[in-house]
């Protein structure tokens, strides 16, 4: 059996890998190939093409990168088209995903594609949704783009959300000392937003170092190019008890808190049972565009676990709001007392479907391939 996939970002990739995992674990022959970058490579595909360097904050910061892609998209549903897979499965990054499975149908593509994690997943767009459900069948991992699509009347498939198997919540944690703990830095994958986000960070951990003298940092890259970045920019941050480790997991594991950039990790740090405060900066011209998106929207967070659990349970900081003293003040909070956060985070779970979601997703995603 032949799987192809189709990431676009580091979040899409980690859910590539622990999908093809797990069909692995039931077809070892399974053959893995694709778009994606290291993560994919380590876990045994062929890699494609590389997607470093293909994440983008929004539209507009993404309008260059619009040529190059739309060949790179060309050239692949021309390749898939003269050597079909068993099976196509495309993961989030919709701007690109998409576009190559409306490309594949009009060249006359007829074998199977899953769409896994469709976008606009909070952001309700009819049309998106309809191209969506008639190009690929679509498995969205929230209830809320699931009742989305059905009151369209496409069809959607959901099993819940991998990470709910994936992630082990840990045992509880005391309040660390009032002149220590650990805090867990986790600037996001793309470049803007490393640029954007260490400097405030950087100022906030040492502003927070003069209350709490034994505090320690970990700074989590989400992949090498991050970590070249990270490095270059915190060389001059020698004042402060600060390490850089790979990947998101072992920052958080030995965490008391955290600062998160929006994203997955948001969720995957409620998950493991690490309090955070969650933050983002994009461009001036993004942010105009993205309150002006919201407004009409009527939308109140930007966290996944917030979205979720439709209500503020964790701290979200934007744009302007992102100062260190908000940083610090929002993290001292949690620091004080993390177990008012986690017990609201106790509904997550539930609320995310299943325990043995992967599974599930699993057994759907081979049949699609052996039809």
């Amino acid at each position: 059996m032949r799987v192809f996939f189709s990431t676009g970002e580091p979040s899409g990739e980690y859910h590539a890998v622990e999908l093809a995992s797990a069909m692995r674990r039931r077809v070892p022959q399974l053959t893995c190939e694709g778009i994606g970058a290291e993560r994919m490579r380590e876990a045994g595909f062929r890699v494609r093409v590389d997607t470093r360097g293909w994440a983008s904050l929004g539209w507009l910061e993404a309008i260059a990168k619009i040529p190059p892609l739309l060949t790179i998209m060309l050239l692949t549903a021309l390749r898939l088209r003269l050597n079909p897979p068993d099976l196509v499965v495309l993961v989030d990054f919709g701007a690109f995903n998409l576009r190559l499975a409306r490309q594949l149908r009009r060249t006359g593509y007829r074998g199977p594609i899953v769409y896994y994690i469709p976008p606009g997943a909070w952001l309700d767009r009819v049309k998106a949704a309809r191209m969506v459900a008639k190009a690929t069948t679509p498995v969205t991992v929230f209830t809320h783009q699931r009742d989305f699509y059905t009151g369209l009347g496409l069809r959607v498939e959901f099993f819940g959300h991998p990470l709910a198997s994936l992630i082990a919540q840990r045992p509880p944690r005391p309040a660390p000392p009032p002149d220590a703990g650990v805090v867990a830095i986790l600037p996001g994958s793309r470049r803007a937003e490393i640029e954007r986000h260490l400097r405030p960070l950087l100022d906030a951990a040492r502003g927070f170092t003069i209350e709490r003298p034994h505090l320690q940092f970990v700074v989590g890259a989400a992949n090498a190019e991050a970590r070249a970045l990270i490095d270059e920019r915190i060389a001059h941050a020698r004042d402060l008890n600060l390490r850089v480790v790979d990947g998101a997991r072992p920052a958080l594991e030995a965490a008391d808190a955290a600062w998160i950039a929006s994203g997955t990790a948001v969720l995957e740090a409620a998950l493991l049972g690490v309090p955070s405060v969650l933050f983002y900066v994009t461009s001036a011209a993004q942010a105009r565009m993205a309150r002006r998106m919201y407004a009409r929207m009527g939308g109140k967070w930007i966290g996944l676990p917030n979205l979720i659990l439709q209500r503020s349970v964790i701290p979200e900081l934007w744009q302007e709001d992102v100062t260190p003293s908000a940083l610090v003040e929002e993290l001292r909070k949690v620091l004080l007392d993390p177990g008012k956060q986690l017990a609201q985070l106790d509904a997550l779970r539930p609320a995310l479907g299943p325990a043995d979601a992967l599974e599930q997703i699993t057994t759907f995603v081979l049949a699609q391939a052996q039809r």
